[in-house]
C-alpha cells in the first residue's frame, strides 16, 4: 500500500468556454517557470488541449478518463501513475462541473461507468477551483457558486477564479459576494483580454504541433502565463493543492522499459498528432522501439516491424500528403507484404483511396477500396463501446473495448463494408460497424486508450515479432 501526498487541483467551471483551458495553461506555465515539476491531466477523451498543456508544463499531459478506466480504483491508479515525480498535479475538467454524472450513464453494464468532473474530484479527494465567466454578472455570482457548493456537497469547491472581469469595481462586487455568502476565497480575477485566444478549428483548438516550433513559448501560452502571474494568487492555489489528503492505493507497479524486441513506426507530424502518451508508453513497455515518421518530410519508410497511424487532420494537408508518393508507395508495399499496421480515424482516412473535401481531392495510400468524403457536421461524436466480432490482427472475437470517436467524414465505397467491431454505442462507419481489416491491418474511426483496450500494445508487438521472424513477410 503506497501513501503519497500528491498535491493536486481540479480546474472546473459551470459550463464549457468559461476559461478552464486558459487558466490551466497559465497555471501550468507559471508554476513550471518557478522550477516546479507540474503534471497536467485532462479529464475526458481529448488530444488537442493536452498538446497545449504539455507545452505549458514541460511534461506530457496524461489522460484521465473514467469511461476508459472503467472503475474508480482504476482511475485512481491511472492518476497515481501519471503523478510520479510531480510537485503538483493540475487536472483540467471538461464540460460543466456536474455534467456527465450519474444521471447520464447507462446502468445496464458495469463497463459503461462514466463520471462528471465533480465525481473525479471526489474519487481523487481533489480540491476544485471553479472558474466562472462573470460577464454581465455581479452579486448573482454568490447564488451560482452557492448552488454548485450544495448540489453535491461532498464536492470540495475550495476557491473561485473570476474570469472576464470588466473593471475593478466589478471585481470588488464579485469578491464581496463570494466571500460573504459562500465563505471561500477568490483565488484570482482575470480581466478581458483578447491575447488569451488560442487558434481554433472545427474539432476545437488547433493542435500545438501545427504551430511554428521554437525555443520560446507560443504567444498564447506566454500570454496565459503572464496573466496567471499577474492576476492569480499562486501561493493560495499551491496551499489549496497541498491541503489535499494523501491517497492510499494498491498501485500497479511502475514498469521499466525492457530490452527492445521490435521497431514500430509512428506517423507523428502536423497531419497525425492524436496519440495518448499512455498508449505510446504501453508499446514501449511491451518491448517496442518507437520510430517517429514525418509523413511530409520522410520520403521512404524505414525498416520496421510494425506501424501505427494515429488520428489528426489529414484533410487539411491532403495535397501535401499525396505529394509524398515515395512514402505512400512504401507503406502500401509493406502492407501487401504483411506489415502489422494499426490505424485510427485520420490513419484510416490515409489508408483509403483518396480524400474529397469542398471540391478538392487527393490520392492517399489506397489499401482500402473506399474514398473519404468530408462533411460539415460530425458523423460520429462521443464514447464508443465495442464488441469484437470479426477476425483481425490484434483482438480476439468476443473481447470488449472502450474508446471514443469524433469525425466529420464517411466512407464512400463499392459496397457496405463488414467491420471487425460491432458497436453497442457509437457510429463508426455506419450500421453500428467499425474496424476495416486487410492482411495485418486494422483501421477504424474509433480511438482507443490503453485503459480501455489493455491487450492492444502487447498484441501489436507480438504481431510485429512474428513479422520480424518471417523476415518481413507476414500473413
Amino acid at each position: 500500500m503506497l501513501q503519497s501526498a500528491m498535491p493536486r487541483l481540479l480546474i472546473a467551471a459551470p459550463q464549457g468556454r468559461s476559461g478552464k483551458t486558459t487558466l490551466t495553461l497559465g497555471l501550468c506555465s507559471a508554476l513550471h517557470e518557478r522550477g516546479m515539476q507540474v503534471q497536467p491531466f485532462k479529464k475526458g477523451p481529448d488530444y488537442i488541449d493536452p498538446s497545449w498543456l504539455s507545452e505549458a508544463a514541460g511534461r506530457a499531459c496524461s489522460s484521465l478518463d473514467p469511461f476508459f478506466a472503467g472503475s474508480p480504483q482504476a482511475l485512481r491508479n491511472s492518476f497515481a501513475q501519471g503523478a510520479v515525480g510531480a510537485d503538483v498535479c493540475l487536472i483540467e475538467g471538461n464540460h460543466g462541473l456536474y455534467d456527465g454524472g450519474e444521471d447520464e450513464k447507462s446502468a445496464s453494464r458495469e463497463h459503461e461507468w462514466s463520471a462528471s468532473s465533480a465525481e473525479v474530484a471526489r474519487i481523487l479527494s481533489c480540491p476544485v477551483i471553479l472558474v466562472v465567466n462573470t460577464a454581465r454578472m455581479s452579486r448573482s455570482i454568490a447564488a451560482l457558486v452557492s448552488g454548485y457548493q450544495n448540489f453535491e456537497p461532498e464536492t470540495n469547491i475550495a476557491a473561485v477564479i473570476l474570469n472576464n472581469v470588466a473593471q475593478k469595481r466589478h471585481e470588488s462586487k464579485l469578491r464581496d459576494a463570494i466571500e460573504t455568502y459562500c465563505k471561500i476565497p477568490v483565488a484570482g480575477a482575470i480581466p478581458r483580454d483578447e491575447a488569451l485566444t488560442i487558434p481554433d478549428r472545427h474539432l476545437g483548438l488547433v493542435p500545438r504541433v501545427e504551430q511554428s516550433p521554437g525555443a520560446t513559448l507560443p504567444p498564447a501560452i506566454a500570454a496565459c502565463q503572464q496573466v496567471a502571474e499577474k492576476h492569480l494568487d499562486l501561493e493560495l492555489l499551491l496551499n489549496i493543492a497541498r491541503s489535499a489528503p494523501p491517497l492510499s492505493e494498491q498501485l500497479i507497479p511502475h514498469l521499466s522499459i525492457p530490452a527492445v524486441k521490435v521497431r514500430i513506426g509512428v506517423l507523428r507530424d502536423r497531419a497525425f498528432s492524436f496519440y495518448y502518451p499512455e498508449n505510446l508508453h504501453a508499446l514501449q513497455i511491451a518491448g517496442a522501439e518507437l520510430v517517429f515518421i514525418d509523413a511530409f518530410q520522410d520520403r521512404s519508410l524505414p525498416a520496421l516491424d510494425g506501424l501505427v497511424i494515429g488520428g489528426g487532420f489529414p484533410e487539411i494537408f491532403m495535397e501535401e500528403l499525396s505529394a509524398n508518393t515515395g512514402l505512400r508507395t512504401d507503406i502500401r508495399a509493406a502492407i501487401e507484404a504483411g506489415l502489422p499496421v494499426y490505424a485510427e480515424c485520420g490513419g484510416l482516412m490515409y489508408l483509403c483511396q483518396r480524400i474529397r473535401w469542398a471540391g478538392r481531392q487527393a490520392d492517399m495510400v489506397g489499401i482500402f477500396p473506399h474514398e473519404i468524403e468530408m462533411l460539415e457536421r460530425p458523423v460520429g461524436h462521443g464514447y464508443v463501446q465495442i464488441e469484437v466480432t470479426g477476425e483481425n490482427p490484434f483482438f480476439p472475437p468476443g473481447e470488449w473495448l472502450r474508446g471514443h470517436e469524433y469525425h466529420h467524414s464517411r466512407l464512400v465505397g463499392p459496397a457496405d463494408p463488414a467491420g471487425a467491431y460491432r458497436l453497442l454505442r457509437g457510429s463508426g462507419f455506419g450500421n453500428r460497424q467499425d474496424g476495416l481489416v486487410f492482411r495485418n491491418v486494422l483501421a477504424s474511426y474509433t480511438h482507443l486508450h490503453a485503459d480501455g483496450a489493455a491487450g492492444w500494445a502487447a498484441a501489436l508487438v507480438l504481431r510485429a515479432q512474428e513479422y520480424q521472424v518471417k523476415g518481413g513477410k507476414g500473413a
